[in-house]
């Protein structure tokens, strides 16, 4: 199997805490994906519950051309406003493992993202990431990048840099 890397920076200008409450609900999640991908949680939890390690989350997701597909991760970790790493249990890659950092610096936050995925079908699994999955997700993560601006604010702007 062939294991793709992604890595993801942004600053945002408010608390670890504040970002942290937002980011663990796995509520929240359908606020910075991109609506044509219909991303619904479909795991039976209220706005307020936050990720533990051994959470199961269930969604539907269309990533491509409308058709929805099931998808399951478990949270592995947490550390309280620090990290959380998800993994998929079932779903569209054979592979997805996607840590999520939290930094206190002046202003504000720092989040990392660290994405680590593989794709069913070998040879047909790495054409489809080179001309579409590798893609697809940066357009989601930078899609992502500006919805969180839009809910927080952005940070260049806000600490003067």
């Amino acid at each position: 199997m062939q294991a793709y890397h992604l890595k993801f920076s942004q600053s945002v200008p408010v608390s670890v805490a504040e970002a942290w409450d937002f980011f663990s609900s796995p509520m929240n999640l359908a606020k910075i994906t991109p609506k044509e991908m219909a991303f619904t949680v479909t795991s039976e939890l209220n706005q307020e519950e936050k990720m533990y390690p051994g959470m199961i989350i269930t969604y539907k997701v269309s990533p491509l051309a409308g058709i929805k597909l099931n998808w399951m991760t478990e949270i592995t970790q947490v550390a309280d406003q620090q990290y959380f790493i998800d993994e998929q249990r079932f779903g569209p890659y054979q592979f997805w493992h996607h840590q999520h950092h939290f930094k206190q610096i002046p202003g504000g936050v720092e989040m990392n993202d660290i994405l680590t995925y593989g794709l069913p079908m070998g040879i047909f699994g790495r054409i489809a990431n080179s001309l579409f999955v590798a893609n697809k997700l940066q357009q989601i993560f930078d899609y992502r990048k500006k919805k969180v601006i839009e809910l927080f604010g952005d940070y260049t702007t806000a600490s003067g840099i």
